[in-house]
């Protein structure tokens, strides 16, 4: 026995003396070297770099391509330049939706020359509350402060909302607040909008209703059912049904009867919205549904039924 242990004893010895041998010459792994090896496959102009001052700054010159702002700014996400914060604030304005989102990705990153007193945040308030403004000055500002994600924001949204004359100002104003995660600065300003005389800012309220979490008045999204835009009607429905709201189940029974309401899509829109809130009371208007002269409606009384158990 012991003269088993002593030779497994040397050649543990003698295996360990040929590893140490093998590595001694080994050269030294450069972890630096990691991307490149990793990407060793791929042509160097594909790869990532890190953008400069210089090439910022040139984003300010006419005609330069969104997908190159785009890429520009990403890869300069770290890069500290103050006097590259007035070359981007004027992308907040471009008329490239990306091209507005990835200016103030860039710069709400930054404190300094972007945060404060005549900066570019205050510039910003400044100009959705100038009505001198152009209309699309005014919600390129609103998109811009939605984008920036400060809670100082929401007073000059929410006025904007309430009181500036363009529909496409008080729209952006809306789904800013809806990038914010807030009813308004009185909580009342969403709710407002649903009742605002334009379309297209009752449906962005209706949108923004199921996104905001504080978000609870059920009455004012209610009222649109009886909407004169069959598409409001729709989303109206729709936006009560997520809600799961259960007071609503009356007026969404009549608009789920091919009896009251003529348009196909705002009747399945109903239908599916009272299987989402299941609620028994509403079993007989979902059986009527699944007669409905639209399969699509039909269809989606097929499922309110399951949901119900009917």
């Amino acid at each position: 026995m012991t003269s088993k242990i002593s030779t497994l004893l040397k050649s543990s010895v003698v295996l360990g003396s040929l590893l140490l041998a093998s590595g001694a010459g080994a050269e030294e792994p450069n972890v630096t070297r990691g991307r490149a090896e990793v990407y060793k496959q791929l042509p160097p102009e594909s790869l990532e770099t890190v953008s400069t001052r210089e090439q910022i700054i040139k984003l300010g010159a006419a005609n330069v391509a969104p997908t190159r702002i785009w890429k520009v700014l990403e890869h300069g996400e770290k890069l500290e330049c103050l006097a590259c914060v007035p070359v981007v604030s004027k992308l907040l304005y471009s008329s490239q939706p990306k091209t507005r989102e990835i200016a103030a990705w860039w710069l709400r990153r930054r404190i300094f020359g972007v945060f404060g007193p005549g900066q570019v945040y205050e510039q910003t308030l400044n100009a959705l509350g100038n009505e001198a403004e152009t209309e699309s000055h005014r919600v390129y500002a609103a998109n811009a402060l939605g984008e920036f994600l400060s809670m100082s924001g929401v007073p000059a949204l929410s006025k904007a909302v309430l009181t500036d004359e363009s529909a496409p100002v008080r729209t952006a104003a809306v789904s800013a607040l809806e990038r914010l995660n807030s009813s308004g600065e009185s909580g009342q300003e969403l709710t407002a909008a649903l009742g605002d005389h334009d379309e297209v800012v009752r449906l962005a309220a209706l949108h923004a209703a199921t996104r905001i979490n504080a978000f609870t008045d059920v009455e004012g999204v209610v009222a649109l059912i009886g909407d004169d835009s069959s598409l409001v009607r729709r989303r109206a429905a729709e936006t009560l049904g997520v809600m799961k709201a259960a007071d609503a189940v009356a007026g969404l029974m009549v608009l789920a009867s091919e009896a009251e309401e003529s348009d196909v899509q705002v009747r399945a829109a109903a239908v599916w919205a009272l299987g989402q809130i299941g609620e028994p009371a509403a079993a007989d208007a979902i059986r009527e549904a699944q007669n409905d002269s639209d399969p699509s409606v039909r269809s989606a009384a097929k499922i309110s039924a399951r949901l119900l158990r009917l």
